[in-house]
């Protein structure tokens, strides 16, 4: 039977679990990735302590005067680094939809500390290893920020890992795809709502991701995230205590030939009666193989007498072309992706 929720997975199984147990996890997660490309996962490993630190120094950043917050705006188009204000990016647009801005804020940082070598700093990384924007005003933002990145960098990979052994592949199938990976962390503030939302105004028009797979630590606040399942109805994604939400993004999608779905989803505006009371904040971590990584149909997903679906494409070159239409509104012309 098909999913249509969202499910719960515990992922522990993967320290140090028998191997029946870590072949159900796979079973599991493949199903999830196939049937709505969404999961909740358990049994992380990641300390409550650190999440608590990065939303802490978040908070304290968003609530810093508008003024302030500018001085680190995203510098470029295709330089995700820094400060974006309520409206600058219209997700729906990375779909060819045309919506109003997003309701939200956000700041995004990228690989901290990246060596100084060609790969990391000749031409062909563009903007991919880009510096980061520190509000250096507040205590441990850096510091906790740039502990989260590397803890989700890790459970990234060990997610990774999972999705090989689901697709019937070595378990390190995607270890030197993602040894440089170009991934980004972004926290997403979403104001309350004083004034009503123009027509077809979200906190987060309809899109799907874009790279390998998506880490959320959501709030269960009011105005929420939503997918869309198969039978085309949109449904809320639980809000569990100590755990995160993951979702497959376009590139696993390609990588699979459409055997597992990059979903649709969005962040609904809150009740009116409750939009003045509905500060929500949540921590993404969006992983993105290296930008060198050609994404090609994989042997174990493509059936005999089957033709992938996808030309070839670079990790690097596939978030550029995706990231400029959320950013510009859809003015840059790009490649068909």
């Amino acid at each position: 039977m098909t999913l249509l929720t969202v499910p719960i997975i515990d992922i522990s199984p993967l320290y140090g679990g028998s191997p029946d147990a870590v072949a159900a996890l796979a079973e599991s997660v493949d199903k999830a990735c196939r049937d709505i490309g969404f999961l909740v996962i358990t049994g992380h490993r990641v300390p409550a302590s650190l999440i608590e630190r990065v939303e802490r120094s978040s908070r304290q950043f968003f609530e810093l005067p508008v003024a302030e917050k500018m001085m680190l705006k995203r510098p470029k188009d295709d330089q995700v680094r820094g400060y974006s204000a309520v409206g600058d990016e219209g997700l729906s647009y990375s779909l060819g939809k045309k919506a109003p801005g997003d309701l939200k804020e956000s700041i995004t940082i990228g690989p901290i500390d990246p060596p100084d070598t060609p790969y990391f700093r000749g031409p062909e990384a563009g903007p991919h290893f880009a510096p980061n924007l520190w509000p250096q005003q507040i205590p441990d933002f850096q510091a906790s920020w740039s502990e989260y990145f590397e803890t989700m960098s890790q459970l990234s990979a060990d997610l990774m890992r999972i999705f090989a052994l689901a697709l019937r592949l070595p378990a390190d199938f995607f270890t030197d795809k993602i040894d440089r990976h170009i991934s980004m962390f972004r926290v997403l503030s979403y104001p309350n709502q004083e004034t009503e939302p123009e027509p077809g105004q979200l906190r987060a028009g309809a899109h799907s991701d874009y790279g390998s797979l998506t880490i959320v630590k959501i709030e269960d606040r009011p105005g929420g995230l939503q997918v869309q399942n198969k039978a085309g109805e949109w449904v809320d994604v639980p809000a569990v205590p100590g755990s995160f939400v993951v979702n497959i993004g376009d590139l696993m999608m390609q990588w699979t030939n459409d055997l597992w779905i990059s979903t649709l989803h969005r962040v609904v505006n809150p009740p009116r009666e409750q939009a003045g009371d509905s500060l929500r904040q949540s921590l993404v971590f969006f992983h993105q193989p290296n930008y060198d990584a050609m994404v090609a149909c994989l042997p174990s997903c493509l059936a005999p007498g089957e033709q992938p679906k996808y030309a070839p494409i670079s990790s690097g070159d596939h978030l550029r072309n995706k990231f400029l239409k959320q950013t510009t509104f859809g003015a840059v012309e790009t490649a068909d992706v």
